[in-house]
């Protein structure tokens, strides 16, 4: 009786090492699994600049962004003034550091001719595929079928002439960090959303 009894408590003690190992392997790999998610998806700021709101071509500019798969999660329309786009461009972009004074100055007067629209897309990768969907900051250099190089054309050559910023349509943060910083300059937690969108099944 005994025996059997004892040969009982092993075969439990088997089963429940098996059950936990089943058990940590699965969590494991979930973990894994959110974690890979977690560092893949990232958000990004985009900006449509004073060229972008004045030509009227803010709708065509959001489609593409919504047609490859991208998440939006929170957008406003501001008038920021100089201490507002001297820490977007100088503080988190350092602008003034690596251009100088008077490139700074340029852009700040083309920044502040109009309202802009501040957005935060979220996606796979977005940091770097939004860049890849805008181009190069100079429209001349864009390649056709990008956002700068189907709306604009301008040099940086010609932009310098006229001492104005040089018309490009939209700013697109230029790496993780920096997307960290400009969306907490631009947005409060509460107005960052998150929700499901219908595509998210086919573009997650």
């Amino acid at each position: 009786m005994q025996d059997v009894r004892h040969k009982i408590q092993v075969s439990l003690q088997n089963s429940l090492k098996i059950v936990a190992k089943t058990i940590m392997f699965t969590a494991t790999f979930l973990f894994f699994c959110v974690f890979r998610k977690m560092t893949h998806v990232q958000r990004t700021l985009v900006v449509l600049k004073p060229d972008s709101v004045g030509r009227s071509v803010v709708g065509e500019i959001i489609s593409r962004f919504e047609r490859a798969g991208l998440h939006l999660v929170g957008m406003k329309m501001l008038r920021p003034d100089r201490d507002f786009l001297f820490h977007h461009y100088e503080t988190i972009g350092t602008m003034i550091t690596r251009h100088g004074e008077k490139i700074f100055d340029d852009t700040v007067k083309t920044m502040m001719r109009t309202p802009i629209i501040a957005m935060v897309l979220e996606g796979v990768e977005v940091v770097d595929y939004v860049r890849k969907i805008v181009w190069s900051t100079e429209p001349k250099g864009a390649a056709p079928g990008t956002i700068r190089g189907d709306y604009a054309h301008m040099s940086y050559g010609y932009a310098d002439s006229a001492s104005i910023g040089i018309p490009n349509l939209v700013h697109a943060s230029g790496n993780v960090e920096e997307a960290e910083k400009e969306i907490k300059h631009r947005f409060k937690a509460e107005e960052l959303f998150e929700y499901d969108p219908l595509h998210k099944l086919f573009t997650r």
